[in-house]
């Protein structure tokens, strides 16, 4: 069964479409759009476990221009 996140970003001002685009190209990742508020943009992603959904938190904080991340795992 897989699992669903929803990963909610802050970026770099005027960084955001970049950021947009690179999250979009990562595996396990099915929605991403830009929101206005206290986060810039929303990825949905889906993996098979919980250390999947770490990797790809990761790999989504590596990129430059994200300035941090909350993760919300479906229960």
């Amino acid at each position: 069964m897989a699992l669903e996140a929803c990963i909610l970003l802050k970026t770099v001002p005027l960084q955001t479409d970049d950021v947009l685009k690179k999250v979009r190209s990562l595996h396990g990742v099915h929605k991403v759009f830009v929101a206005y508020g206290r986060y810039d943009v929303v990825a949905w992603v889906r993996a098979e476990a919980y250390p999947e959904i770490r990797k790809l938190t990761g790999e989504i904080n590596s990129i430059q221009g994200v300035r941090s991340t909350e993760t919300l795992v479906e229960a």
